[in-house]
């Protein structure tokens, strides 16, 4: 398979399974047509259906579709074979003489009430045009068929569109109600709690108007110039030089306790003699 078919085939599986809830393994209900033509092109038929689907599988085939095979001409013993090892999906037509045809064995198991809808999540894998166009109509219903031994995954019908579209809004619409909803109330919690008090240890006060506004403006974030980032700024350094030098400048702590000045003591020469030395007479 290409690897664009591919992502074409996954991103469609998915949206089956975000809008319808399908999920593995898938319920493929399987027709004569499409075992005989997967067999005359030697095609692995699982195989190919788990990579059109990205996916495991469930293999299912109707009681009328079994009869198809045993009625077949010419009749194939390994198709047989091969159909029994798929489950069996009861359409309660085996009391009839004749099988139904394809389109309307499928459609009784599809849609067993005429709703339009695809309640069990069925794949439909069919050869008929005939089946195909009337499984369109259903909505859900991914088809899928062989084109020259190769799988193809038919993209979604108007009819399925259509109810995607539908569910999505719906949705959306529903998230919006939900959304406003939630601020209204978120409104009417404010104003009470800016009118009315709360309650802390048995101890109600009521809190004026003004004073709340005061506080929820005083609670507001000062909008400004924001400065540097403190992690960013680069730490100055000490200078040791200029310590030191401010260490010896500084003065000691006793200070304050001057030393006293030492006298000078003047020796005086013996008595009678004057300044010059000389006698006194």
């Amino acid at each position: 398979m290409r690897g664009k078919r591919s992502k074409q085939y996954r991103k469609l599986i998915q949206q089956y399974g975000i809008a319808f809830g399908f999920r593995e393994p898938y319920q493929v209900l399987l027709d004569a047509d499409i075992i005989k033509d997967a067999s005359r092109f030697t095609m692995d038929l699982i195989h190919n259906l788990e990579k059109a689907l990205h996916g495991k599988i469930k293999p299912l085939i109707t009681q009328c579709c079994m009869r198809h095979l045993y009625t077949s001409e010419p009749r194939v013993p390994q198709l047989v074979e091969l159909a029994k090892t798929f489950e069996r999906r009861r359409c309660d037509h085996h009391t009839l003489d004749q099988p139904l045809t394809t389109l309307e064995c499928l459609k009784s198991v599809v849609d067993p009430k005429g709703s339009g809808t695809n309640r069990h999540r069925y794949v439909v894998a069919s050869q008929s045009l005939d089946v195909r166009a009337g499984m369109r109509r259903i909505a859900g219903v991914p088809l899928i068929y062989i084109n020259r031994s190769v799988m193809i995954l038919e993209p979604m019908a108007r009819t399925t569109e259509d109810v995607r579209e539908r569910s999505e809004k719906s949705k959306f619409r529903a998230m919006l109600k939900d959304k406003r909803a939630g601020l209204d109330t978120s409104k009417r919690k404010t104003a009470a709690d800016a009118t009315v008090g709360v309650t802390f240890e048995g101890a109600s006060n009521m809190i004026e108007p003004s004073t709340a506004q005061d506080e929820a403006t005083a609670k507001k974030r000062k909008r400004g110039p924001k400065g540097p980032n403190p992690l960013s700024v680069k730490k100055p350094r000490k200078r040791v030089r200029d310590e030191e030098l401010e260490t010896q400048h500084q003065p000691p702590d006793n200070a304050s306790e001057v030393p006293r000045k030492r006298k000078r003591r003047r020796k005086h020469g013996p008595a009678g003699k004057g300044q010059e030395g000389q006698e006194i007479t």
